[in-house]
């Protein structure tokens, strides 16, 4: 990773590093949590009262996305469902609703701020079909062919790899699988310097793809049945949209080692009950500090 991608990524780890101590301070204080300021565009309001009214205060107040990805991704009972940049949480919250007692939403961040806060709106509302995962969306720490649904709200643009993202999203996916993400997307014709004049990177705007790009991300990846729909404006030719498609029901990853394909942080069978050191001489909580990753719930 080149040096401006990682002071990209560093910036946006502190901004919502940063928003997550602002809604935990709050829930601290005599009033409640406060949502995180941002514009009409962004944040919780774009959820309907319902929805709202059914979770946690401080998973409200923590949303800073531009979308409703669980309103779009048609959620079915019994589903795997994997959110890319969870936040404080209210997707995985909404998404394990959706998908009931007897199917599983995972939330990844790389913030260890906003895990906490994710980890404890997840017990204030009972939630117990759900996980949360620490790492980045470029490398996620789960075996290939083990989700049914990924979604994330507004978290795409923040990558600084985002072939990377799709490649991996498409790799965790099972062949039929599909996605439903809410995103920040430019119009064609808007170069990259044209879209940083209209808002700074961590603000999503300036890491935006345009739609031809986007397209052309997810085609790369495997993807098919590509639809990118715009939804409202954000900026002069800037929208939140939302992205869904779907990874072929006869897929076949590419070559990598059976160890590769169905371990993460050198832990096989990654995230479920049937966890086991790839190294049978260490234990599963050693091997995943020694990675630096693993799952947290």
């Amino acid at each position: 990773m080149s040096e401006q991608s990682t002071e990209l990524r560093e910036t946006v780890r502190q901004r919502y590093a940063a928003a997550a101590v602002q809604v935990t301070e709050g829930a601290a204080a005599c009033c409640g949590p406060q949502p995180v300021e941002v514009d009409e565009n962004f944040g919780s309001t774009l959820y309907a009262a319902d929805e709202r009214n059914a979770l946690p205060a401080e998973a409200v107040a923590a949303s800073l996305g531009c979308g409703n990805p669980t309103a779009v991704a048609e959620l079915r009972e019994g589903e795997r469902v994997l959110d890319l940049g969870s936040g404080g949480g209210i997707d995985v919250l909404l998404s394990a609703r959706r998908v009931g007692p007897t199917g599983k939403a995972y939330g990844l961040d790389m913030t260890e701020e906003m895990l906490a806060l994710a980890l404890a709106n997840a017990e204030k509302a009972g939630a117990t079909n759900v996980e949360f995962l620490k790492g980045t969306i470029e490398a996620i720490p789960l075996p290939a062919n083990t989700i049914d649904v990924v979604i994330s709200n507004c978290v795409i643009n923040l990558s600084v790899d985002k072939p990377a993202v799709f490649a991996e999203t498409f790799r965790v996916l099972r062949p039929g699988g599909r996605i439903g993400v809410s995103d920040v997307v430019a119009d064609d014709t808007l170069t990259p310097g044209q879209r940083a004049e209209r808002g700074d990177y961590v603000g999503c705007i300036a890491g935006a793809l345009s739609f031809a790009e986007y397209r052309e991300g997810l085609l790369a990846a495997g993807f098919t049945d590509i639809e990118i729909t715009p939804t409202h404006p954000v900026a002069d030719g800037m929208h939140s949209a939302v992205v869904r498609a779907a990874k072929p029901s006869g897929s076949v990853e590419e070559s990598r080692s059976a160890t590769t394909m169905s371990s993460c942080c050198s832990v096989s069978a990654c995230c479920t009950s049937d966890e086991q050191a790839d190294d049978v001489s260490t234990t599963v909580a050693a091997a995943k500090a020694a990675s630096g990753c693993g799952c947290q719930g």
